[in-house]
């Protein structure tokens, strides 16, 4: 894909190769035990859930202001009940099967089934307001941080910041495209990094901001959210197809395209669908399935359904009806 123009950035600190940031890594993480997990419940949780993912078992994730929950089809249970009562804003299960929860303020936690290890400035994160996790195609994780991005190869961490050498903005997004090449979305800039240096992203000389959201798509696009709307990257022009703004885009497997972002019919967030057949169309069709007033990541999971982060707890989308989970399970048309 030939991309816009790239401007280097003027500078790039590694903090972790640096004296003092070489002690921080050299710092063990806090070993805590696994909590003994004979508290279930049968209802979701009540608060934002931020971040969603399903496992290769089959089991729901959720990052949420109440802690990590995970949802065996049947029950749910609070994994992270005892750690700390800090907000959960993603969650990612790496190759391996472990799993990564980020916290916005008490750094990340490594979950291996059987105990957690914690990791915060002190082993060398740049900062322990996380918001994302990324794993690449190598294995290196990628932690979104506040002010710049964290990446751990196993061993030690190396810390990047994203604004002529200063670390200013939350980076959102981390997507890797298919050349490798790594995109990073902040309230700042948007930034391409190719293994070796970082580079700043624009179109028709300008550089694109306030990005929350990137996916790339089977067919090669680039798809961006943010305060700018959403809109798509063919590698040479763009499409916008709204104006208002976008938390997360989700791409299933039909190649639907779904956001959450301000709604065109209410006060608040709606989930919408843009329908795969239409998408090459100046005016695509355009699906509303809820509305809520906030909602955050989509998830489809393995069978199809769709579901959905909320200021209220989560949410699941079969085709036909929404489902509730915040106190019993209850379905609305």
């Amino acid at each position: 894909m030939k991309y816009a123009h790239l401007y280097l950035l003027l500078l790039l600190v590694n903090f972790s190769t640096s004296g003092k940031g070489q002690d921080k890594a050299d710092l063990p993480p806090d070993t805590i035990k696994a909590v003994n997990m004979d508290v279930v419940t049968s209802y979701g949780p009540k608060t934002s859930v931020r971040g969603i993912r399903q496992d290769r078992k089959g089991n729901i994730w959720l990052a949420s202001e109440e802690g990590i929950i995970r949802y065996d089809g049947k029950s749910f249970a609070n994994i992270t009940r005892d750690i700390n009562s800090d907000r959960y804003f993603f969650v990612l299960e790496d190759r391996k099967g472990n799993h990564w929860f980020a916290a916005y303020g008490t750094g990340v936690y490594y979950y291996d089934g059987q105990s957690f290890r914690h990791y915060t400035t002190n082993q060398g994160l740049a900062s322990n307001r996380i918001s994302i996790i990324y794993e690449d195609k190598g294995g290196d994780i990628w932690f979104g941080v506040d002010g710049g991005v964290s990446r751990y190869d196993g061993t030690s961490f190396q810390n990047f910041p994203t604004e002529g050498g200063q670390f200013n903005n939350d980076v959102n997004a981390i997507m890797e495209d298919k050349s490798g090449k790594l995109w990073f979305g902040t309230r700042g800039h948007t930034y391409v990094y190719d293994g070796k240096s970082f580079a700043v992203f624009t179109y028709n000389g300008e550089p694109v901001k306030n990005v929350w959201s990137m996916i790339e798509d089977r067919k090669g696009n680039i798809w961006f959210g943010g305060g700018s709307g959403l809109w798509r990257f063919n590698g040479s022009t763009r499409s916008q197809f709204t104006k208002s703004f976008i938390n997360n885009i989700y791409e299933d497997k039909k190649g639907n395209i779904w956001t959450s972002g301000y709604s065109s019919n209410s006060n608040g967030f709606g989930l919408s669908r843009y329908d795969h057949k239409a998408l090459s169309s100046i005016k695509p069709t355009v699906t509303e399935i809820a509305q809520s007033p906030h909602f955050f990541r989509i998830l489809e999971a393995k069978d199809g359904s769709i579901w959905y982060g909320a200021v209220d707890g989560v949410y699941r989308y079969d085709g036909n009806t929404i489902t509730d989970f915040k106190d019993k399970v209850v379905q609305r048309q």
